[in-house]
């Protein structure tokens, strides 16, 4: 029969141990992307954010280019978003979604002044609502199942998936402009607005920060054009098309 004293001390080492192999596998479960859902998930809502790098590649973003102090670069910016999916096949889910993209840009033309000799302003405004929905496949598996109720999240799962919709667009110019032929200086508002089918593809990569909760990286191609409306008559059809950067969270559910 152990002493008093040893039996103690072997019980309450037992129990450090114990507690220790608890403590531990918790720990490890988390840090390598493996702790269980009681069950695959159904689905997962997502908000995203990043950067959209507008195209603007038709005639009537070359003649605002040319006549004001305008660039290309300033139809580039933040875009914000959010979708919600769910899950068909082991490796495959489908999700409908939006983002949204807005640029404002304050200029004047380039060439002309107004007979004062001061700047002949005015703002042009782009904003670009891609609604849609969208085909994902996982290239590797994003989890796996462990017995009749436990699922495990892989760490890591690049995907691949395309998608279309329809874009909802507004191109407006507001303040002072120039008739060329007369020379005249007028205050106006030209704008054109609609919806236009859109289409997209992407490539991207999930990482498991905990069960449920999901870090995602993406980049995305969107391309839409429409027919302008009666204030740019005489252009071609718009180029509606970007590049997205997007990063975010999703919930698992």
């Amino acid at each position: 029969m152990l002493s008093p004293p040893f039996g103690l001390l072997t019980r309450r080492l037992g129990a450090a141990v114990l507690l220790a192999l608890a403590c531990a596998d918790p720990a490890t479960a988390q840090g390598t992307g493996q702790g269980f859902l009681f069950g695959a998930p159904s689905g997962a809502f997502a908000v995203r954010g990043g950067f959209d790098r507008a195209r603007a590649d038709s005639d009537v973003f070359a003649f605002v280019i040319d006549e004001l102090t305008v660039d290309k670069s300033d139809f580039r910016g933040a875009t914000i978003g959010a979708d919600v999916s769910f899950i068909v096949a082991p490796r495959v889910a489908i999700s409908a979604g939006f983002t949204i993209v807005r640029t404002k840009t304050p200029s004047e033309f380039r060439h002309w002044e107004d007979n004062q000799d001061l700047p002949i302003e005015q703002v042009t405004t782009l904003r670009r609502v891609p609604v849609s929905g969208s085909l994902k496949i996982w290239l590797t598996s994003p989890g796996r199942a462990i017995g009749r109720r436990a699922w495990v999240p892989a760490r890591f799962a690049p995907y691949v998936g395309a998608g279309a919709g329809a874009m909802h667009y507004n191109f407006a110019q507001e303040g002072d402009f120039i008739d060329f032929d007369t020379t005249v200086v007028f205050r106006d508002l030209f704008e054109s607005s609609g919806w236009t089918p859109a289409a997209h593809g992407f490539a991207g990569l999930d990482i498991s920060l905990t069960p449920r909760l999901v870090f995602s990286a993406e980049g995305r191609y969107e391309w839409a054009r429409s027919d302008l409306g009666a204030d740019f008559a005489g252009f071609a059809p718009i180029d509606l098309s970007a590049f997205k950067m997007l990063a975010g969270f999703s919930i698992r559910y």
